[in-house]
């Protein structure tokens, strides 16, 4: 069949918002037609916010041979995404006092004794947020402890060693963002999830946007990098502040648009402390597990920074897998332009063809 022929056959599929940009459309169709003809992933959702208007497109299926394209009510795990929803609850917190960036981790996290440390160097709440804290990016096992329950972290904390001195380098840790969600929730004294929902999910009516593990049929199905199907299985304990987010495309849309909305009040400042970059690149030792995205040039609170090249904006973005599910989200808080694009399988060249696909998208519908 002849390119133009698929390209048509997808059109068919594909179920855009009702938008008046049109270049934002034609954009984003055309985009993600070619993705997924190139790819040949099972299905995939992408959806984009320019100045206010939004479209979504979905092409493929949900799940292998049920015939239903991705759409913006699809539910999708979007695993490490989760981490920028972290950050903001931090930002939060220092916005109304309840905390601030440079406390020490260690006396909101009841259950870790004592808090490794490095050189004279302690880990703050901001390490944690921004990989910074020497923590490594998973637990070890230990005979006899499930692993990420209570007794899994203090065998793996309680005073180990760390990778580096807290605050000289990053290394990818969904551990520190786990303990980072058990230290906010010490510092607001109530449970993670019940926090995130009063902090982010309430104020910026992210309905669809859960920990809860998603049922019926509007479900993004994920596959393994053999396209075997893979079983999400319950919700981990403590997993909370790496991972483990649901949402749909219409939330994560709103999601986009708040982080836009740069001026409005009165979250202005809890925006501004979740994009700040906190962390800059020079000097760093080391920097291991942040560049497959796009360089990280500095930290934000969980975002990734890309400093501004060429005709290319100022981006934030993250990257998330779980399940057999790969999610990218970016956006140019100065251009007033986001994307979010997810596929349902594990297939690495795809993953980092759909981020760069997503960063080339927003050089290109960024007004100069």
């Amino acid at each position: 069949m002849k390119l133009t022929a698929l390209i048509t056959a997808f059109s068919v599929l594909a179920a855009p918002a009702v938008s008046e940009d049109l270049l934002l459309k034609d954009a984003l169709a055309f985009s993600g037609q070619i993705f997924h003809i190139d790819t040949g992933v099972p299905g995939l959702v992408i959806a984009a916010v320019r100045n206010g208007e939004t479209a979504v497109y979905g092409f493929g299926e949900t799940e292998k041979g049920n015939g239903q394209a991705p759409d913006a009510d699809t539910v999708i795990g979007v695993g490490s995404i989760t981490k920028t929803f972290t950050g903001l609850t931090l930002a939060n917190l220092v916005q109304d006092g309840t905390a601030s960036l440079t406390d020490l981790a260690g006396p909101f996290i009841d259950i870790i004794e004592k808090m490794p440390e490095q050189d004279g160097h302690q880990i703050r709440l901001i390490d944690l947020a921004t990989h910074s804290a020497g923590t490594p990016r998973e637990l070890a096992a230990f005979d006899g402890i499930e692993r990420y329950s209570d007794e899994s972290f203090v065998a793996n904390v309680n005073g180990a060693p760390l990778l580096f001195s807290p605050g000289t380098g990053v290394l990818y840790s969904n551990v520190g963002f786990d303990l980072l969600a058990m230290a906010l929730a010490g510092a607001a004294g109530k449970s993670y999830d019940a926090l995130l929902q009063e902090q982010v999910l309430d104020p910026i009516k992210l309905t669809a946007t859960s920990y809860a593990r998603p049922t019926g049929n509007n479900v993004m199905t994920g596959y393994d990098w053999n396209g075997n199907k893979m079983d999400p299985g319950p919700a981990i304990p403590n997993r909370q502040g790496a991972s483990q987010l649901h949402t749909t495309a219409n939330d994560m849309l709103e999601y986009l648009k708040w982080n836009l909305d740069r001026f409005a009040d009165p979250d202005s400042e809890a925006r501004n402390i979740s994009h700040a970059a906190w962390l800059i690149r020079d000097g760093l030792n080391p920097v291991y597990g942040l560049d497959e995205s796009g360089q990280m040039d500095a930290m934000g609170l969980g975002w990734v920074i890309m400093m501004p090249d060429g005709d290319r904006p100022l981006i934030l973005q993250k990257a998330g897998g779980t399940n057999g599910v790969f999610s990218y989200v970016a956006f140019a808080p100065n251009r007033d332009v986001g994307v979010f694009m997810s596929i349902n399988q594990f297939n690495f060249a795809a993953g980092i063809e759909m981020a760069e696909l997503v960063n080339d998208l927003i050089m290109t519908l960024a007004p100069r």
